[in-house]
């Protein structure tokens, strides 16, 4: 099966005593009506542990995913459970941790006994239902100690520990550097490699306050023709940069496309010729997909990038263009 959907951040921002969100019914019920039936659900372990105390979690938090769970099932959704700041390591905001996932075996050994615990809490789902994605986005190789061979030895591990409790659980590992860089040397264990799709990110993330790699004078967002990273970007480039996730898949991996989206800064005609090159390449490859997000500056709902036009559609907001788009790109 393929998998099409949206990323919810009911438990990914975190404040001290701050709660999970309850799972949106309304979102969801959204999905079933479209035909979507996929949900990735980034999480934060802060929101179960203290003092960096991985090994004794408070389990009642995870009620909250036993709900985003049931909510799903009943709409036929499947539920991926992310670890998007994940004991020792985090794209960004590294340093909220303690510890450093690549390097310390503290981090490490809290990381696996964490997946061991959801292993065994969700052993009688079905894997329609449910998916582990293990940790969102590792770095780019050199940067925080990560070396390939840490990084594969950690998954490789991981993936281990949660088959010796649930051999069936379907497993998912976020490409390197951020998400962009395939892995070939661990196609041999059986999960699905998870991709990003937001290259040229002149594009995608234009006026970001986190990212200032778009403020160059005189600049502005174009696609097809903007440069970016030396190299103009237009649909050619989008697929020669997949070369190595295709090569990947070749040989017989699946492929994910986790996250992707554009910032409200981009116009949105600009926005949507490049979602529809990405949109032709994921169905040419048999791709599923994920958006960030559902609601909010890189969704699908009240978005407010430039020039998109509203539907009013289950009480949303939605910008229609887009939508048309995704579902025309299903297989």
């Amino acid at each position: 099966m393929t998998y099409y959907g949206f990323n919810f951040q009911w438990m990914y921002h975190w404040e001290e005593g701050a709660q999970p969100k309850e799972p949106d019914a309304q979102a969801l019920d959204f999905m079933a009506q479209y035909g979507f039936n996929f949900v990735r659900i980034p999480t934060n372990y802060q929101f179960w542990t203290r003092d960096f105390d991985y090994l004794h979690p408070d389990e009642a938090v995870f009620e909250y995913l036993d709900r985003y769970l049931a909510a799903c099932q009943e709409r036929g959704i499947h539920l991926s459970l992310n670890l998007h700041r994940a004991p020792g390591y985090c794209i960004n905001g590294q340093e909220l941790e303690r510890d450093n996932l690549w390097t310390d075996k503290v981090a490490q050994d809290g990381f696996v006994f964490l997946w061991e615990t959801f292993a065994r809490r969700y052993k009688d789902v079905s894997a329609e239902a449910l998916s582990f994605d293990l940790v969102n986005e590792p770095p780019d190789i050199g940067t925080r100690g990560l070396t390939r061979d840490i990084h594969a030895a950690l998954i490789t591990r991981t993936a281990e520990a949660i088959r010796a409790v649930d051999p069936a659980r379907p497993i998912v590992i976020d490409g390197l550097n951020g998400g962009n860089i395939a892995m070939p040397e661990l196609a041999h264990l059986g999960v699905t490699h998870s991709g990003r799709a937001y290259q040229p990110y002149a594009v995608s993330h234009w006026g970001a306050p986190w990212w200032d790699g778009w403020n160059t004078p005189g600049a502005a967002p174009e696609y097809p023709g903007t440069v970016y990273e030396g190299q103009v970007w237009n649909r050619e480039a989008l697929h020669d940069f997949y070369q190595p996730w295709r090569e990947v898949q070749t040989g017989g991996t699946s492929v994910h496309i986790g996250e992707f989206g554009c910032y409200i800064y981009t116009p949105q005609h600009v926005a949507l010729r490049w979602f529809k090159d990405l949109f032709s390449l994921f169905k040419e490859y048999g791709w599923g997909y994920a958006l960030w997000e559902f609601e909010g500056v890189f969704g699908i709902v009240n978005h407010g990038r430039p020039g998109v036009v509203y539907e009013e559609i289950g009480g949303y907001q939605v910008d229609r263009a887009l939508l048309d788009l995704m579902l025309e790109s299903r297989t």
